[in-house]
């Protein structure tokens, strides 16, 4: 690969918020492999503003708006990004298939799915299930055909996940966060998962909410719309206790840069926690110990990020009811609330 042309590289990860953020650190190391590269990030329509808030991603290209199209068309598509490579972060058999036809010099993959054996021509031994490494290291496994090294420190895979809001913070949602009196905290809560991780609890969430605001903070509850249905008796029984109720009334792009102007952010294993901790703010993640949910393999990355987890090897029993998980609704409101009030006061990055 020759360093006078701008090469393209394209990064498909098609999944969840969260699954993407933790990609983030795959288009920060192609830049430092190859200055002056051009990233493309693949992935589905709601993660459009993670790459939009991503300076290490030069373009997005929408997977749902290239399935549209007829199958011709999709190749032309994918040719015309003219790129030295895909890699495949999350496999995706119909994009595999489409980037061979579109004859992508390097397609790298994972040689645990076969798919990849026929469309793939870089083939990675890369098993994640019972990897000691985090997810963000194991995605970094996919550049080493491309020179990288097998593996990296956390550390400087962490300093790879970096997000700053692409859109201002609207002029309402400024002011309110601005109400804060000096050493007042702005943390958001978000207790729910949408499924992708094990729950807290809603009481668990409205004790922390009171131990805050008896604190002297300011506690703001987030989710989306559907949720906030969900959650509406719970948000009114406990309205004294929360600054405000935000639940589906911001955009991806507003809610990120809602976070990046509030302290911090108190969630599960959720594509929030991922955000909070890439935009720099306090982010702390409430974990089971059972694998692979473990914080060893999905713990936010940031240079404010924690995570809690019960102090328990493994959480087998909790296997056959993922809902009634007792491992995670056995850490202590009190010592969460303890973690959150250690916290610094941030400045805003609206």
């Amino acid at each position: 690969m020759s360093p006078e042309i701008r090469q393209t590289f394209l990064v498909s990860r098609t999944d969840a918020i969260g699954d993407v953020v933790l990609t983030l650190p795959v288009c920060g190391r192609l830049r430092q492999l190859f200055p002056g590269c051009r990233v493309v990030l693949i992935g589905r329509t709601y993660t459009a503003p993670v790459a939009a808030a991503c300076p290490w991603v030069d373009d997005f290209l929408n997977l749902d708006d290239l399935l549209k199209q007829p199958e011709a068309e999709q190749v032309a598509m994918l040719r015309a990004c003219e790129a030295a490579a895909i890699i495949h972060v999350f496999p995706n058999k119909t994009l595999a298939r489409l980037a061979q036809k579109a004859r992508i010099p390097i397609r790298i993959g994972t040689r645990n799915r076969w798919p990849h054996w026929l469309t793939c021509n870089r083939l990675v031994a890369l098993s994640r299930r019972h990897s000691p490494l985090h997810e963000a290291q194991l995605n970094l496994k996919l550049l080493q055909p491309l020179g990288a090294a097998p593996e990296m420190p956390l550390s400087e895979v962490a300093s790879l996940v970096r997000l700053q809001p692409a859109q201002p913070l609207p002029a309402p949602f400024q002011l309110l966060l601005q109400e804060r009196q000096p050493g007042q905290l702005n943390v958001i809560l978000h207790p729910r998962s949408r499924g992708s991780a094990r729950e807290w609890g809603l009481d668990n969430f409205v004790h922390l909410a009171r131990l805050l605001h008896q604190a002297g903070h300011r506690v703001f509850v987030t989710g989306t719309a559907a949720e906030g249905e969900e959650l509406a008796h719970w948000r009114q029984a406990n309205a004294a206790f929360l600054a405000a109720d935000l639940t589906g009334q911001l955009s991806l792009p507003q809610f990120i840069a809602f976070i990046a102007a509030a302290d911090g952010l108190v969630a599960g294993s959720t594509g929030p926690l991922h955000l909070a901790a890439a935009l720099g703010r306090h982010a702390l993640g409430l974990y089971p110990p059972i694998r692979p949910m473990h914080p060893g393999r999905w713990g936010p990355l940031g240079p404010h990020a924690d995570y809690m987890v019960f102090d328990k090897p493994d959480c087998a029993d909790c296997r056959a009811q993922p809902a009634a998980c007792t491992c995670i609704r056995a850490i202590e409101p009190l010592a969460v609330a303890a973690r959150v009030l250690a916290w610094e006061p941030l400045p805003g990055k609206e």
